[in-house]
């Protein structure tokens, strides 16, 4: 079974599997579709997560495909002159927001460990796709006409979704040359023609001569970039382990958070329809939103509490804030600060305000052989930093870092530095049961991604939810103290009540873009409505 963001991409991993390609091939080819059909949410430009579990050994293995800061970079990259943090967009768009992509490596490496089928031919059915034509989706051309005017500051970007100087439609038929060729010279000679070379020399011109907001890449970023397997991080739920990518992914650790301190609740007899247990998940989420803005970043630079953040006995001592006060009723956490988790490190941290808006996509695959991946996939930003170059976007993830670098005289463990790797909401996961695989899940969203998955889940497992129920349920979100409501659903008729407990309210879309397979005696595919995306299984 094959859950991704759009049919084409869907039906280019199906042919895979039936064709007896593992998990690991088929998302080579969905990736590489996806990158031509849904340009704005990922791409060879980008990087990604990738969460795998091996049927033959048991074995789950992380892969860190995340992108990188130049070498060249500084902690002070997104400041003026005066040390005033840049505003968000003036970051974004151009060359300055550009990281060492790490999807074509990641593509690669989880090929060359798990891939049987042959690498070249995982790249036909984007190249055909490419060189005849697809239709635009009405979702690609809304969001182009929103974004038009930052697609439209350079000329590359701006000739290709706007041809003739005209918005593409939805149903107009998209050819893509250039990435036909960009595709066949990987397809030909692996990731290094994409890091060395002529595409590694055009990446590099693009970024650095970008009007108006050049940035720093070179040549040696790109060459120098490399896939790191990561331990997994996990978290027991309930009777499961909760499973997923560890830093500089915030997104298993803090779902872990949010899992772990609601575990001492009953949400399921308090049911999805009571603003009690929104009440008990949204505080949850900003307890470990709090955590995940004090100590959470790419720890190959700075040192993390990953054990003290999950371990059951903190979790428990934050779950006693969830109580409510019997003499005033149950109310909104007064203050909600960063935790003491215990770790081997006495270093204190300033709090990370970074900015991370929603884009980017979920693959989810089980193959016959019971291998299952979890990626989540990205460019951050919808259409990354407008750059076009070879036929696809360039990322602007290194937004994801904080533009400050200090709070009240405190370093801020999400700083830039050179080389490191911005912080992430990204949360592919795998939930096991007994050592064995039953849900594979993540999202897009930016930093909602993570109330996103943790939702899934308890909606999953505590209110006994179909894989397709629970993707498509209304989302209540609490990140940083205002409740969060889905407009147009159920979850908006929660508003006065959770008014009454204390909580400010923002009825609004939440655009999820679930996707997971829930294994039992038979696979189950889930498709997040509010997106473009199916499941297609045999």
């Amino acid at each position: 079974m094959v859950v991704a963001a759009n049919p084409l991409a869907v039906d280019a991993g199906a042919e895979v599997l039936r064709d007896g390609g593992t998990a690991a091939d088929a998302m080579v080819a969905v990736q590489a579709v996806l990158g031509l059909v849904e340009p704005q949410s990922s791409g060879l430009g980008g990087g990604a997560f990738l969460v795998w579990y091996d049927a033959g050994t048991g074995i789950l293995t992380t892969l860190d495909g995340r992108e990188t800061a130049p070498f060249d970079a500084t902690p002070q990259y997104f400041q003026d002159e005066d040390g005033v943090p840049l505003k968000f967009f003036d970051a974004v768009v151009g060359g300055r927001s550009v990281g060492a992509p790490g999807t074509p490596r990641l593509l690669e490496e989880a090929h060359r460990r798990w891939g049987k089928a042959n690498w070249g031919d995982l790249f036909s059915k984007a190249i055909d796709l490419a060189e005849h034509g697809f239709a635009a989706s009405p979702r690609l051309a809304q969001l182009i006409s929103e974004d038009g005017e930052r697609l439209q500051r350079y000329p590359a970007t701006a000739a290709y979704f706007f041809p003739g100087g005209a918005a593409l439609e939805a149903g107009d038929v998209v050819t893509n040359a250039d990435y036909a060729a960009t595709l066949r010279s990987i397809a030909r000679d692996g990731s290094r023609a994409f890091y060395t070379g002529p595409i590694a020399e055009d990446i590099v011109r693009t970024v650095r001569t970008a009007e108006g907001n050049p940035g720093l890449l070179s040549m040696t970023d790109l060459a120098l970039y490399d896939v790191i397997e990561r331990a997994p991080v996990c978290v027991t739920y309930r009777a499961y382990d909760v499973c997923g990518m560890g830093p500089p992914s915030s997104g298993a650790l803090t779902v872990g958070q949010i899992l772990g301190i609601v575990e001492h609740t009953d949400l399921a007899a308090l049911g999805p329809e009571s603003p009690e247990a929104w009440r008990l998940i949204g505080d949850a989420s900003r307890l470990a939103f709090a955590d995940r803005g004090r100590y959470m970043a790419d720890s190959d630079y700075v040192p993390m509490p990953t054990d003290g953040l999950t371990a059951p006995a903190y979790l428990e001592d934050r779950a006693k804030l969830l109580e409510s006060d019997p003499a005033k009723g149950h109310r909104a956490l007064d203050d909600v600060t960063p935790g003491m988790p215990e770790w081997d490190h006495a270093m204190l941290w300033g709090s990370d305000a970074s900015i991370e808006l929603p884009s980017t996509s979920h693959i989810s695959i089980v193959d016959r052989e019971g291998n299952a991946l979890s990626m989540t996939t990205t460019i951050e930003n919808g259409f990354g930093s407008r750059l076009f170059v070879r036929g696809f976007l360039l990322n602007n993830e290194l937004t994801d870092f904080s533009f400050a670098t200090h709070e009240n005289g405190l370093p801020i463990a999400n700083r830039v530095e050179p080389g490191k790797r911005p912080r992430s909401s990204m949360a592919p996961t795998i939930v096991m049961r007994d050592g064995a695989p039953v849900l594979v899940i993540g999202s897009p969203g930016g930093s909602r991604i993570i109330g996103y998955v943790a939702q899934a889940i308890i909606n999953h497992i505590d209110w006994s939810m179909d894989v397709q129920q629970a993707v498509s349920a209304p989302h209540v979100l609490n990140r940083f103290g205002t409740m969060d409501l889905e407009e147009g659903t159920d979850a908006a008729a929660l508003e006065n009540a959770l008014q009454g407990m204390g909580y400010k309210s923002n009825v609004q879309s939440l655009d999820s873009g679930l996707h997971a397979i829930a294994i039992g005696d038979s696979l189950t595919g889930g498709a997040d409505p509010r997106r473009e995306g199916i499941a297609m299984g045999e």
